[in-house]
């Protein structure tokens, strides 16, 4: 289809639906400057990110991981929503979107308005202490790495997903890692699903009860190949609701799809602007 087509045939689902689900991935916030982790074949670009187990067993994966995370803390904090986000917002406010579940941990749904939404991954602006569960923000940590680590301030290193930096080197071990400030011992993570781990359950229950109530589902920047998304695709399917997707290369329900826009999400999305207003401002 050509850009115009790929536009006018998301616009009429999204007519045509009222109570979207929409679930979007990384290829959401690209437009945003994060990288994504997959190539349009659904393989991995680069290096797999660190897994929960060696996060939480190994000193030093957690001395790299924080390390990194410092350096590409300033990239993800400060990125900004884009035309996609802006979208799906306006949609979301016209009455259009009756849930949004993310996979993305960074928060730009909301910068952008949207308020219906489910951080399936958790969220990279938020840090949890794994022993006393104690929740406090990424910025905090950020000024107690920076404070303990003078000397990796000044580095800078290439922008990776996720709020990561590519560093060029392989020696963390003088980095030194805060202990939670309420309890003196606790590990502290991003409050993130990392690979390797979980969703919560009662998060993948409230996504599945809002699919449940949902008469369409729309799949924006993702070409769901890790579970945690290909699930709830399976899910639509089963209960015969339609299926669109829009994304760059192939997505693990191909088959399942109604509707599949080869674009990128914010050529497609920021010419809908107006779809489902009417309500927005009532």
């Amino acid at each position: 289809m050509s850009p115009d087509e790929n536009v006018l045939a998301v616009r009429d689902f999204v007519d045509r639906h009222r109570r979207l689900f929409v679930l979007t991935g990384a290829g959401c916030s690209t437009g945003s400057g994060i990288p994504d982790y997959r190539d349009a074949a659904g393989q991995w670009k680069r290096t797999q990110p660190i897994q929960h187990q060696q996060f939480v067993r190994d000193p030093r994966a957690r001395a790299r991981y924080w390390a990194r995370s410092m350096v590409g803390w300033a990239h993800i904090g400060d990125a900004q929503p884009n035309a996609a986000h802006r979208a799906l917002a306006r949609l979301e406010r016209g009455g259009g979107v009756a849930r949004l579940v993310t996979q993305n941990v960074d928060r730009l749904h909301q910068k952008a308005g949207s308020r219906a939404v489910i951080d399936l991954h958790g969220r990279i602006d938020q840090v949890v202490c794994l022993r006393c569960g104690t929740r406090s923000e990424r910025s905090a940590m950020q000024v107690r790495l920076l404070q303990l680590n003078p000397t990796y301030a000044g580095l800078a290193g290439g922008h990776a997903p996720d709020g990561d930096a590519d560093l060029e080197r392989s020696d963390f071990s003088d980095f030194v890692v805060p202990d939670c400030d309420r309890c003196d011992v606790g590990t502290l993570k991003p409050d993130v699903v990392f690979f390797g781990a979980n969703v919560p359950p009662e998060q993948v229950q409230q996504a599945m009860d809002a699919l449940d109530a949902a008469d369409a589902m729309l799949i924006v920047g993702s070409s769901l190949m890790v579970w945690s998304g290909y699930r709830f695709a399976l899910r639509a399917a089963e209960r015969g609701l339609p299926i669109a997707a829009i994304n760059l290369g192939r997505t693990r329900a191909d088959p399942l799809l109604g509707l599949k826009v080869e674009a990128d999400c914010v050529d497609v999305l920021s010419p809908l602007d107006g779809v489902g207003a009417e309500g927005a401002n009532g």
